[in-house]
């Protein structure tokens, strides 16, 4: 496992811890539902806690939008380590397909967050962190072409999320095509 910088701070009682956990769950879901005006009350009822738990966790709406994206960038490192015995175009591609689900989220909270703080630049060194070995690996496996980066990658698949699809479906399948493009062309 990789040393992360950016870590959430979780409260030490199970019963705070899980609350917390659903207030992430709950605001994750609902910035994405209806962005970054979406009602905090909204939040804690769908989390199954009452407003004042949710402003003891997140004393400002800035600090529920900034745990909500370090959650999804820890999530998105543990499937890096969960990865590291597949097959290496497996493991990238597993990692790569659950980077689009991480960058729905952060282009529903973009707006409400500094690219420029620390946590925003430590978020982004944890996620090149954990993805890149899993692009070197399968790069060096000949899994992946030999003229292309792992920026390059993120860049195409960052693209391809901000396009408006009719469905999840119609997503995979140009995310698929566009996957099979990082393949060499001799396979």
């Amino acid at each position: 496992m990789m040393e992360r910088t950016a870590v959430l701070r979780r409260p030490q009682r199970a019963d705070a811890r899980r609350n917390y956990d659903a207030l992430l769950a709950a605001a994750r879901e609902v910035f994405a539902e209806k962005g970054t005006e979406a009602s905090l009350e909204e939040i804690a009822r769908r989390a199954g806690v009452g407003i004042g738990t949710l402003y003891r966790n997140f004393p400002a709406r800035q600090d529920l939008f900034e745990a909500v994206y370090v959650g999804e960038i820890e999530q998105l490192c543990d499937v890096a380590d969960e990865v590291g015995e597949l097959p290496p175009w497996d493991a990238l591609e597993t990692w790569l397909r659950r980077f689009v689900g991480f960058a729905a989220t952060k282009r529903a909270i973009k707006e409400a967050l500094n690219t420029e703080s620390a946590m925003f630049l430590s978020c982004r060194a944890d996620m090149y962190a954990a993805g890149r070995p899993l692009f070197a690996r399968a790069q060096e496996a000949g899994a992946v072409r030999p003229d292309t980066s792992f920026d390059d990658v993120l860049r195409m698949v960052s693209g391809i999320t901000a396009g408006a699809y009719t469905d999840d479906a119609q997503r995979d399948r140009v995310l698929a095509m566009a996957l099979d493009g990082v393949r060499p062309h001799n396979r």
